[in-house]
C-alpha cells in the first residue's frame, strides 16, 4: 500500500533587498521534493525582519489557513530557521506540523545516512535542534494526543527536565561514540598522509556531480568491478566521504576524495556535526570545485560553496573550477582554461583535460633524481621503493644506483643516508 505523501505549504519572509530571494524559495521546494513531499502552495511576505511572535504578520496567518483549507496541507515550511517561540505559536494559530528550513534538511540527512557515523552526526544535530524547541513539541503532542502538558508538575524532575536530560545524557554518549569512529578514519587519513600521495578534494553544491565526476575519473584510470561510488540525480545523495586511488598511466598516483554537496543557509549544528568529515576538505592539495553549470542561479551556488569553505579554514587550499553538466547548458566542451574545467562527467567528456590539469597542479613540486644507496643501508631502500616511484635500479659496487621520482619532502627525511648522483629537477611536463 502507498504511503500517503504529505502537502505542504511553504512560506518565507522577503527583505526586500535579496534579489536571490526568489531561489532560495525555489530550493526550499527541491528540498521539500527531496524529503518527499509536495508542495501545495506557496506564501510570501515583504518584511525588513520577521515577526517575533509568529514569523509572518497576523494578516497572513488568515491568508495561509485559506491557502492550508484549500489545498489540504498537512503541513507548513518556513524557509528560515524559526525561534522556539515562533514554532510554538504558528502551529498554535494553524494546528498544523510546522517545519524550518533547518529542520526540513536534518529531515532529509536522516533519511539519507547510511554508515554508522552519518548516522551518529546526524543524530547529534538533531538532538542539539531540539533542545531549545523541548516546550513546543510537548506541547504539540499534548494538542494531538489530548495530554495534560505540563500541567502536572510533581515535588521531582518535571517531565520536562526530564527529556532535556535525557537528550543531553543521549548527546555525550552518541558523542563518545562518534570520538572512535573519528580517531579511527583520522588514522587512516594519517597514514594516507604518510604515503606523500597528494590528495584531491571534490567539492561544490548539493547535485553538481561529484560523485558521477567520480565514477567517471575511476572509469577512465582505474576501470574495475567494486570502485564506483552511489551517484543519484537528487538532493544530498552522498553523506559519506568517499576515497579512491587514481593511477595515472605514468604511475603517478594521486588520491580522489567525495564529499558531503553544501547548500545555502546549511544549518550549523550539521556543520559542526560534519566537521570531522570535512576536515578532509581541510588537509587536501587541491579542491576541485564542481558546478552544475545548466543551474540558473550556479553563480550564487557558487558563492555558497566559497563561503562554506571559508567556515571550514580551507578558502587558502588552490582550487580548479570544474564547470559540469556542460550537456544541458550553453557552454562549449570539452575545453580548459587558466583555473577552469568544462566538462560533462554524464557523457564522460572533458575527463582527460581534467586529468592534465589535475597533473599539473599536484605535481608541480615533484622532483626527477638519481642517488646511490650503500648496501648497509636498505632501510632507505625500501622506504624509496614505497614512497617514490623508483624509474630504474642498477646494483654497482658502492650500492644501488636508483632514479626516482618524487616530492622534495621524501629525498628530505634521509638525506646524509645516500649519495645524490644528480640534482633534483622539477619533473618535465608531459
Amino acid at each position: 500500500m502507498e504511503r500517503h505523501k504529505q502537502k505542504a505549504i511553504l512560506i518565507g519572509i522577503h527583505p526586500g533587498n535579496r534579489e536571490d530571494f526568489g531561489y532560495f524559495m525555489e530550493e526550499l521546494a527541491n528540498l521539500a521534493a527531496a524529503a518527499g513531499i509536495e508542495e501545495a502552495g506557496m506564501l510570501t511576505q515583504k518584511l525588513a525582519r520577521s515577526n517575533p511572535s509568529h514569523y509572518i504578520g497576523k494578516g497572513k496567518i488568515e491568508e495561509l489557513l485559506e491557502l492550508i483549507e484549500a489545498h489540504g496541507a498537512d503541513l507548513v515550511i518556513c524557509n528560515d530557521e524559526l525561534t522556539p517561540s515562533q514554532l510554538r505559536n504558528l502551529e498554535a494559530a494553524l494546528d498544523r506540523t510546522v517545519m524550518d528550513r533547518t529542520a526540513l534538511i536534518l529531515a532529509i540527512f536522516a533519511e539519507r545516512a547510511r554508515t554508522r557515523e552519518a548516522q551518529l552526526q546526524v543524530e547529534v544535530a538533531r538532538l542539539h535542534y531540539m533542545l531549545p524547541r523541548l516546550v513546543g513539541l510537548r506541547e504539540s503532542l499534548g494538542r494531538q494526543g489530548g495530554g495534560a502538558g505540563l500541567k502536572n508538575r510533581g515535588a521531582g524532575e518535571t517531565k520536562l527536565e526530564l527529556d532535556r536530560r535525557r537528550i543531553e545524557e543521549r548527546i555525550v554518549m552518541l558523542q563518545k561514540e562518534l570520538e572512535q569512529l573519528v580517531s579511527h578514519r583520522q588514522t587512516q587519513r594519517k597514514k594516507r598522509r604518510k604515503t606523500e600521495v597528494p590528495v584531491v578534494c571534490l567539492v561544490g553544491y548539493t547535485n553538481a556531480g561529484k560523485s558521477s565526476l567520480m565514477n567517471a575519473m575511476m572509469e577512465a584510470h582505474n576501470p574495475g568491478p567494486g570502485k564506483q561510488v552511489m551517484a543519484e540525480d537528487r538532493l544530498f545523495a552522498t553523506l559519506e566521504t568517499s576515497v579512491r586511488s587514481i593511477q595515472l598511466q605514468d604511475r603517478k598516483s594521486f588520491l580522489l576524495t567525495d564529499t558531503v554537496g553544501f547548500v545555502s543557509q546549511l544549518p550549523h549544528h550539521l556543520v559542526k556535526a560534519f566537521r570531522s568529515t570535512l576536515e578532509e576538505v581541510a588537509e587536501a592539495d587541491l579542491l576541485l570545485h564542481v558546478v552544475d553549470s545548466s543551474s540558473p542561479v550556479y553563480e550564487q551556488q557558487m558563492a555558497v560553496t566559497e563561503e562554506t569553505l571559508k567556515e571550514l579554514g580551507a578558502d587558502h587550499i588552490p582550487k580548479l573550477i570544474v564547470y559540469n553538466k556542460a550537456d544541458l547548458s550553453s557552454l562549449e566542451f570539452p575545453s580548459a582554461d587558466n583555473g577552469h574545467v568544462v566538462i560533462s562527467a554524464k557523457l564522460r567528456a572533458g575527463i582527460s583535460e581534467l586529468t592534465e590539469q589535475i597533473r599539473e597542479r599536484i605535481f608541480r613540486h615533484e622532483v626527477h633524481c638519481e642517488l646511490l644507496v650503500p648496501y648497509d643501508q636498505s632501510h632507505v631502500a625500501a622506504y624509496f621503493n614505497e614512497f617514490a616511484r623508483v624509474r630504474s635500479v642498477r646494483y654497482e659496487a658502492d650500492g644501488a644506483r636508483l632514479t626516482v621520482e618524487c616530492p622534495e619532502s621524501v629525498l628530505e627525511r634521509y638525506r646524509g643516508s645516500y649519495i645524490p648522483l644528480s640534482d633534483g629537477q622539477a619533473y618535465p611536463d608531459n
